[in-house]
């Protein structure tokens, strides 16, 4: 294997002894294998199974079949606040009129419906009316289910009855003001919007179509959502028959997310994979469709799922529908039996390797490439089966931003499915201000969107800011530096510059650098993230005596220490225009900082370094938690035009042993406090969550897998004490 002009014998992935017994000999054991993390998260399906051993063929065909019609209608998602009581009601259902509570749906006798007859359950799931005769709000979709077929329905009904754990626990009361409390006024409203008769199929249509208007009419209850709203609160219509026709799917706003249009959105094979895994090639499920594919749509044959894509095919695009933009990535998996995926391949773009043009001279280009280019890319391609696309994004060629602003304050996670068990979370971003947010937005849309969509101001996210009730922000002391100032700056030419060769230094400076790495492989965001290397203050420090060198060293010493170890290349000249403009990048973090001043935030955090490390464990948590970034080798991952999205953390295309990340605890602390990203909600990368024994235990694995060497090593530290966890 080659390793490079400077390579010599790639390095044992055993741990040097001195690293080793220097822990070992005042440390507690490694903890017991396997960690919380060295597992991939296992997929639970939560909706109830409770059969009788003693239960018949017949009954329990009957109870299976109904199973599934409860899976198709999401009743354990609204019927469930306690994953332990499941069906037993409780949550909290917002509404513009106050708070409803769903009820308990379980058997028993006190609190649920177990003295339901099937007559009774019947009217309530067609007509809304309960056993004692009072009026159903229509949060409970029964416009929707009122199309069941009477053998669905009386499956549903043994189901509840036979094949659910009875649960005692009250229904809560009404939350709702007057008059909206008061339940007789709902039978004018049934009056004027009801249509209680069960689904007739369409002779002219395929069986199918047949069966996906049957689902997305009926329990899918999916114009629950995706329909517009008329007066008095109710869908417009309930099927795409009719004058009225026009208005079924075709968008709505509820409680802040856009629910985007479905008519004629994807192809059938791209609507199947969205609600079989949560995500296609043209982006990921997002609020409330987030609990409808987890609890419900992953689950459903594929046969069904592929009849809702063509049945949504069907409909024709409104006048107010966004023409799609050319999806990213590969055709969908999920297919039709006998049917080819060719045609789907061939509208596939490969990616396009463009970036905005004015990414790099506008507040909102610099706001996304410091804030969100790390997971969706420079050229909004994101990163396939781990991070969506932007461009052919439908929410981003929405007309209203709505869903946008609402992820960009709130966060978002992504379905947890059978094929994507690993849940990955986008921060919340209200740290940013409201002119922040709306630049980013603005940017967003304009290059991968709707570019002639209204743009959004700041009183816009102030708005919703205050619709969602955001008020509690992190508590970090770190002041984030922000790349769209330095478009104020009279040398914003060379800080800009600057920037650009930390994000993208193996492209921009190809005879310096040896590898595939970044100097933003490991100084994040440009070196903006707090214990993440960053280079706020970092130039008061310098001149400063260097222990590894033995000697006094400038910042521009110290940058070409990065390019020689752990970009494994060349030094740059102290006096190019490139060097001037990283240590002018440098100057312009400094800020107020002296010399004697602690900057928050500064290096790659603590970690304790008694800790002996695990080799296995650490083995299985990056296979758990890296592999799905940096490669199940630790190759990293490209993308279609072979360019690294992220980096390699061994082999010749790694960091050499000459690097402080190829030392055991120098890169367990930055993974404690940096790593896996999209991991939890933390700003602004969702990074961090290991312990610090497994920090050490996954450093100690990937610093210890084959890399370069380098030929300078003897000259290190030649009047201090050499670190224990040095790799030479």
């Amino acid at each position: 294997m080659q390793w490079g002009a400077q390579a010599q014998q790639p390095q044992s992935i055993v741990a040097p002894a001195s690293a080793a017994s220097a822990a070992a000999a005042h440390a507690p054991a490694a903890e017991s294998l396997p960690s919380a993390h060295a597992q991939l998260p296992q997929v639970i399906d939560d909706l109830p199974a409770n059969y009788a051993s003693g239960m018949d063929q017949a009954t329990r065909a009957q109870v299976e079949r109904g199973r599934y019609v409860a899976r198709l209608g999401d009743c354990v998602a609204c019927h469930t606040s306690d994953k332990t009581k499941p069906m037993a009601g409780g949550l909290p259902l917002k509404t513009p009129f106050g708070t409803l509570y769903s009820t308990n749906i379980t058997p028993d006798a006190a609190t649920g419906i177990g003295r339901y007859t099937f007559e009774q359950f019947d009217r309530a799931m067609r007509k809304g009316v309960a056993a004692d005769g009072h009026n159903l709000y229509p949060a409970m979709p029964y416009p929707s289910y009122a199309k069941t077929t009477p053998e669905d329905m009386r499956a549903l009904y043994v189901y509840l009855m036979k094949g659910v754990a009875p649960v005692q626990l009250a229904n809560k009361p009404l939350g709702m003001s007057f008059p909206f409390n008061q339940r007789w006024g709902l039978t004018f409203w049934k009056w004027a919007f009801l249509e209680d008769k069960p689904f007739q199929p369409d002779a002219s249509q395929s069986p199918a179509w047949n069966r996906g208007a049957y689902i997305v009419q009926g329990m899918g209850h999916c114009g629950a959502c995706h329909t517009p709203r008329g007066i008095g609160f109710q869908e417009k219509t309930m099927t795409e028959a009719g004058a009225s026709g026009k208005y079924f799917l075709a968008g709505e706003t509820v409680e802040g997310w856009r629910a985007l249009s479905l008519r004629s959105l994807w192809t059938p094979q791209d609507v199947a994979e969205m609600l079989k895994t949560g995500r296609n090639r043209h982006g990921i499920v997002s609020g409330n469709m987030v609990d409808v594919v987890q609890h419900s749509t992953q689950y459903m044959r594929d046969s069904d799922l592929l009849a809702v894509g063509t049945y949504l095919g069907s409909l024709p695009s409104s006048d107010k529908d966004k023409p799609m933009q050319v999806a990213q990535g590969p055709a969908p998996a999920i297919v039709a039996p006998g049917s080819s995926t060719a045609s789907l391949a061939t509208q596939s773009s490969a990616g396009s390797p463009d970036q905005p043009a004015d990414l790099f001279t506008s507040r909102g280009g610099l706001g996304y490439l410091q804030f969100c280019a790390d997971c969706h890319r420079s050229n909004g391609d994101g990163v396939p089966n781990v991070f969506p696309p932007l461009a052919g994004n439908p929410v981003l060629s929405d007309s209203s931003a709505a869903t946008l602003l609402h992820i960009m304050l709130t966060g978002s996670a992504t379905a947890q499915t059978v094929s994507h068990a690993r849940v990955l979370t986008m921060p919340s971003f209200a740290r940013l201000d409201d002119g922040e947010i709306a630049d980013i937005v603005n940017f967003t849309r304009k290059s991968w969107g709707n570019a002639k969509a209204q743009p959004v101001v700041a009183a816009d996210v102030s708005k919703t800011r205050k619709e969602l009730e955001i008020k509690k922000l992190d508590a970090s002391k770190f002041d984030t530096p922000r790349l769209a100032a330095m478009l104020k700056e009279p040398n914003a030419k060379q800080l800009v510059l600057g920037a650009r060769l930390n994000i993208d230094t193996h492209n921009l400076l190809p005879k310096n650098v040896g590898n595939k790495l970044n100097c933003a492989s490991c100084h994040l965001n440009a070196g903006t993230v707090a214990d993440g290397s960053p280079y706020v203050g970092i130039s008061a420090f310098f001149p400063s005596y260097a222990p590894r060198a033995g000697r006094v060293i400038t910042l521009a010493e110290r940058i070409n220490g990065c390019f020689q170890r752990s970009m494994h290349g060349k030094p740059l000249p102290v006096d190019s225009e490139e060097m001037k403009a990283m240590v002018a990048y440098f100057d312009w973090m400094k800020r107020e900082t002296k010399p004697a001043d602690k900057v928050a935030g500064r290096g790659v955090g603590k970690i304790d370094k008694t800790i002996v490390p695990n080799v296995e464990n650490g083995r299985k948590i990056y296979t758990a938690q890296c592999a799905l970034c940096h490669g199940a080798n630790g190759e990293g991952i490209t993308n279609a035009h072979g360019a690294y999205v992220y980096p390699p953390l061994w082999g010749d295309q790694s960091f050499n042993i000459g690097a402080g990340m190829a030392r055991t605890y120098t890169a367990a602390a930055f993974v404690k406090n940096n790593m896996p990203i999209a991991f939890h909600n933390k700003f602004p990368l969702g990074q961090g969550g290991l312990t610090d024994q497994e920090a050490v235990d996954v450093a100690e694995y990937f610093t210890h897998m084959p890399r370069p060497d380098f030929a300078a090593k003897v000259k290190d530290w030649p009047k201090d004490k050499k670190p224990s966890d040095a790799r030479y």
